[in-house]
């Protein structure tokens, strides 16, 4: 019979922040580094990410640093920089983790398709495994998931929703 696991459930903090597109969860570690943001309309998805990503997860409510609710507020009302001041700490595979660190390099603005992206990282057949970590990505927004689009230009999946990648794109200058 295979042993039990002991070990302990991680314990995040779970914040929410009122935006123009709905309510963000914001989870935290002990540090204060955003785990995950998503929206309370898909928090089902946001714990089921945190379990594939982390193992057990424990959420209890407590208050995200005020700088990075600031920072994100700030983003909301136009300051599209503030994104970078964000802390954030992502778990995942190597090749999530390479994903998601070159979306973060994607400039507020822009757009870039999966393919351009999976070249970017040196793996220009990996477009489909590219789209699967995108999907997977814990931390909305912050880590711009929102800014891959379709090959010819359509706005295809995002976990929050079609209507907020579309908001969002828009808010950053881009026509769509």
């Amino acid at each position: 019979m295979p042993a039990r696991s002991t070990r302990m459930p991680e314990r995040f903090g779970l914040d929410r922040l009122s935006t123009p597109i709905g309510i963000a969860l914001l989870v935290t570690d002990v540090d204060g580094a955003l785990r995950a943001l998503d929206w309370d309309d898909y928090e089902h998805r946001m714990r089921e990410l945190l379990r594939l990503h982390h193992g057990a997860v424990d959420l209890i409510d407590q208050a995200a640093p005020t700088a990075m609710k600031a920072a994100l507020s700030a983003y909301f009302e136009g300051d599209l920089g503030q994104l970078a001041r964000i802390e954030w700490r992502v778990a995942g595979t190597p090749f999530q983790q390479k994903v998601w660190m070159a979306l973060a390099k994607i400039p507020a603005g822009t757009t870039m398709s999966y393919g351009a992206l999976a070249a970017k990282i040196g793996m220009p057949k990996a477009i489909r495994a590219v789209g699967h970590a995108n999907g997977s990505n814990p931390i909305s927004v912050v880590l711009p998931c929102h800014r891959l689009i379709g090959a010819d230009g359509s706005l295809v999946k995002y976990g929050g929703g079609l209507e907020r990648k579309r908001w969002l794109l828009r808010h950053e200058g881009v026509e769509v």
